[in-house]
Formats: structure tokens, C-alpha cells, sequence
């Protein structure tokens, strides 16, 4: 007995780290049940079943997809191609017939960085993939690979037992298997769902976000703000389709172009794992005056880890391993966002409590089961790192000081929609022409951003549309985020002071001249 009690002394360790790794290294995330329900699907369809229902939906202007509610307001550019090819883009004019390895031959020549991307990535060579020792940290794409071929093989693109050689061009820009095809009249720019017809599993999780996201009070439509539908809340935004200056415009779908393509975050053509879950794939657009996200990350400690450590840490194994055997010290963009109750995926939206902009209906609301649920999911998400004590008194500095925030920009509401009531903002009654249709005047809008003529908007417009649409949200995003100078002095609180102090020192300066005005008036007409 003695000795067998010394063997599981010695062995105690092992057996620690061995059950402790089962039991919280997360797993694949597997694709919400209300995809399913929103598909009338069950979830054991065969992959094609399941593909053709996302397309279906994808691809239904009733559902997100197409040119939105103000498309005959706004007429596309030639950029434009780019950001919706679904909707927009046309092969070059070059009446070809051209084969699989010609496309790779000219383009040599003519795009050597394409060709160069596509030869560093797993589509370039899977042979290299299929012959890695288990001991690589790329290994398990082997497994990839496999049920790529597998939803190939239930769409009829690849015949039972057949191995998927390659992925060329061809394979991505005329379709799946074909060996030739028209330069002109074949060529197409892929979408995300050209993507998902070898990545069901991920095209699945991420057009998963329209369905996890049912907001309970309807602070904001079903579904949004997602990646899935980025697009069509770019699109039926009132100034973005009312606006003049398209190529301004176009600066916005460059962000919201998400719902479109895979491209955003998996750069092609060389579309690397490793690369996209590094903070800098989000940076370009969660960054700027309204969702500085990237910002105050980086000058977290969070960031700073980053920054010192992050060379060190290995980025090939997936997010699942990146803390237990990928040596990351600290969480990234990725680590947090893609985690949900364990596991990792490309719904990014299941445990989103504030929307992208807070606003009363959810901070009055917070005690909700919704949006308690969602903060229980944060919990353990922040768990990883630190003690339970430790995230849920953070969490409530976070929401306690949005809610703080809110109330400023609140009391700025009630003073601009008094002028504007009363007909005291500057030139409101001489020189203030309406905004371009199809959006409606109203003190501060969004539209003062992007469009002004006359008095319209006013320099206190300005200054209260940066309140609720910027302001707030650097507030919010330097708490989320913590960054202390994010949300006190740099940004955040103090500029929501400052704007505040403005609005109130223009609330008394219109209001002593109005006054002042109708003495003088008075005065006049009694001579």
C-alpha cells in the first residue's frame, strides 16, 4: 500500500496537469443551435443541405443582401466592385479561354505578389500540410483539409474518396474543380459564401451572428452590429446614400465590407490563420474617434504584453491551444472576441452586452437575463487570466462608467433639443437647409459629419454629434478595453466634459442673445 501510495504521490502532478488540460482546453466551437432553428434545419444535414440554406439566406435582398432600402439614391463607382462583388463586379474584357495553370503562368508575370501570397498559403500546397509531423503546430489543418473534402464531396465537386489536389485561382474566381473556364464571361470576384463552400463550418459560425444577437428591448435590429450584416448597415445609412462625394463614401464599405468578403480579416491571397489572429488583422478598421478599439488595446497591459511578449508566442496553433500550449501571457483581440464558453469560432457576437454604441435602453436594462447571461459569459471568458472576484468587480467599473458617460451625453441631449425646439440654433430660422435626402434634420446628427451646407450643421451640432457618436463610445471602448487614460483624461470623460461645457456655454450665449434681441425689439417698437 506505501508503495503504491508513493507512485500516486509522484504521478499526482501528471495527472493534474493531464485532467486540468481536458477539462479547460476549449474545443472547436460548433455552430449555434439558432442558426438551425433560423434555417428550419436539424443539425445533423449533410454539409451541401446546410450550404444551400446559407446561401438562400446570403443572397435574399429581404435578409441583408443587395444594395439596401436607398439604392435608388446611390449609384456605385468602379471601387465599388470591390467592397459588394456580388452585386457589382464584372470580369475584365478579355475573351479568353484560359486553363488551370495558365492562370498561375500569366499571372506570374503580370500580379507576381498575388501569385507569391498564394504559394506561401495552405491552398498553395496542401501536400506540405498533408506530410507535417504531428509535433508541427500547423498539423492540425490536416484535419481541415479533411472536412474540406468532405463538404466537396457532398456537393458532388469532388467524387467519394477523391483527394483535393490543390487550390488554384481558378478554384476561387470560376469554381470549385474546373480546369478551364472564360476569362470574361467565367471570371468572378468571390464572396464570402464562394469562401464557405469549402469552409462550411465557418462561413455557418459566422452568418451564426444574425441569430444570436436578438436584442430584448430592440436597442438595435436583430442581427446587428455584426460582421454578418456590416454591409447592409453601411448601405442604409441615410448620408451615406444621400451624400454627393461617393469616394468619401466608399471609405465606409471599406470597413463594412465584411458581410461581402473574407478578406477583411484572412488577407488574400494568401488568407494565413496565423496572420488574422494577430490584434493588427482588426486594426484597420476598429480604430478612429468612434470605435478606437485597436487604441486602447494596445496601451492596455493587455497591449503592452503584446507588444514585449508577442514575438515569443506561437501563432500557428489555433486560439483553442494559444494560452495552454501556444505560450501567450496575456489575451489579444481574438483570444476574447472569437471565445464563448470555451470554445472558439466566428461568431464574435454571443457574449456582446453594449451594442457598438451604449445608450440608455441598455444601460436601463442591464439586469435583464439577456444581458446577464452575456455578462456570466464575460466572467469566464476574463477567468482564464484572473480570479472571478477580479473580473466581476472590473465588468462593473465597465458598465458603472458607461453609465456615467451616458448620463452627460443625455444632458446634452435635452439642451441641443431645446435650441433646436425653440429654433435658437444659429441660422436655424434663415440659413438652415434640410441634410440630403433621404436623412432628416435634427439637432446633431450623424449627417454633420459628412455633409454641410449653410448654417446646417452648427459648430454645437458638431460638437454634440461627437458627444453621443464618438465621445461615449472611446468612453466605452477605453473601459472594455482597459485603458485608464482611454476613459478619464485622454479621451473619454474629459472630452465628454469638454463638449458639454461647450453646448451649455452656447445654450447661454443664444438664449442672453435672443433675449437681448427681443428688448431691442421692444425697445424699437415703442419708439
Amino acid at each position: 500500500m506505501a508503495a503504491k501510495l508513493n507512485f500516486l504521490n509522484k504521478i499526482r502532478p501528471a495527472l493534474c496537469v493531464l485532467f486540468s488540460a481536458l477539462l479547460i482546453t476549449p474545443a472547436r466551437a460548433e455552430i449555434p443551435d439558432a442558426l438551425y432553428t433560423a434555417l428550419g434545419l436539424d443539425k445533423d444535414v449533410a454539409p451541401n443541405v446546410l450550404y444551400d440554406a446559407l446561401v438562400k439566406r446570403y443572397r435574399d435582398p429581404e435578409q441583408g443582401a443587395g444594395e439596401g432600402a436607398f439604392a435608388d439614391l446611390w449609384e456605385p463607382i468602379p471601387f465599388s466592385a470591390y467592397m459588394a462583388p456580388q452585386n457589382f463586379y464584372q470580369g475584365p474584357d478579355l475573351d479568353i479561354e484560359v486553363s488551370r495553370t495558365e492562370c498561375v503562368e500569366c499571372h506570374e508575370s503580370v500580379t507576381p505578389g498575388w501569385v507569391h501570397s498564394w504559394e506561401n498559403s495552405v491552398h498553395g500546397n496542401l501536400d506540405e500540410i498533408r506530410g507535417l509531423d504531428a509535433s508541427d503546430s500547423r498539423h492540425y489543418k490536416q484535419e481541415l483539409i479533411g472536412q474540406v473534402e468532405t463538404n466537396l464531396h457532398s456537393m458532388g465537386l469532388l467524387e467519394e474518396g477523391q483527394r483535393l489536389n490543390d487550390v488554384g485561382c481558378i478554384d476561387c474566381h470560376m469554381g470549385v474543380g474546373v480546369e478551364s473556364g472564360n476569362h470574361k464571361t467565367d471570371l468572378y470576384m468571390p464572396d464570402a459564401a464562394s469562401c464557405g463552400q469549402c469552409h462550411v463550418q465557418e462561413f455557418a459560425e459566422r452568418e451564426s451572428e444574425r441569430d444570436t444577437l436578438d436584442w430584448p428591448q430592440d436597442q438595435w435590429p436583430d442581427g446587428r452590429p455584426s460582421h454578418a450584416l456590416s454591409y447592409i448597415a453601411n448601405v442604409e445609412t441615410a448620408i451615406w446614400a444621400g451624400m454627393e462625394q461617393r469616394e468619401v463614401a466608399a471609405g465606409c464599405t471599406m470597413c463594412h465590407t465584411t458581410q461581402n468578403t473574407c478578406n477583411s480579416c484572412h488577407t488574400r491571397h494568401e488568407f494565413s490563420a496565423a496572420e488574422a489572429r494577430k490584434p493588427e488583422a482588426c486594426s484597420t478598421c476598429h480604430n478612429g474617434v468612434d470605435h478606437n478599439e485597436f487604441e486602447n488595446f494596445m496601451l492596455s497591459k493587455h497591449g503592452v504584453i503584446y507588444n514585449a511578449s508577442g514575438d515569443e508566442w506561437d501563432w500557428e496553433l489555433p486560439l483553442a491551444q494559444a494560452f495552454e500550449q501556444g505560450g501567450q501571457t496575456a489575451p489579444t483581440c481574438q483570444t476574447c472576441h472569437m471565445e464563448y464558453e470555451g470554445e472558439y469560432g466566428h461568431n464574435l457576437v454571443q457574449k456582446v452586452r453594449w451594442g457598438f454604441n451604449p445608450m440608455p435602453e441598455i444601460a436601463d436594462n442591464l439586469d435583464h437575463p439577456w444581458f446577464e447571461e452575456r455578462k456570466e459569459s464575460w466572467v469566464a471568458t476574463c477567468t482564464q487570466c484572473h480570479s472571478e472576484s477580479f473580473a466581476r468587480s472590473y465588468l462593473d467599473v465597465m458598465d458603472q462608467g458607461t453609465i456615467d458617460g451616458i448620463e452627460l451625453v443625455k444632458e446634452a441631449k435635452v439642451i441641443m433639443q431645446g435650441l433646436y425646439d425653440d429654433g435658437m440654433l444659429t441660422g436655424q430660422t434663415t440659413n438652415r437647409p434640410a441634410p440630403p435626402a433621404p436623412d432628416e434634420d435634427a439637432p446633431g446628427g450623424f449627417f454633420g459629419f459628412f455633409a454641410s451646407q449653410g448654417n446646417n450643421p452648427t459648430a454645437i451640432d458638431v460638437e454634440y454629434a461627437e458627444m453621443w457618436e464618438q465621445h461615449i463610445m472611446k468612453h466605452f471602448k477605453g473601459l472594455a478595453h482597459v485603458n485608464p487614460g482611454g476613459f478619464t483624461y485622454s479621451n473619454g470623460w474629459a472630452k465628454l466634459i469638454r463638449s458639454l461645457a461647450r453646448i451649455k456655454d452656447a445654450d447661454t450665449t443664444l438664449r442672453e442673445k435672443a433675449d437681448m434681441l427681443a428688448r431691442i425689439k421692444k425697445l424699437e417698437e415703442g419708439n
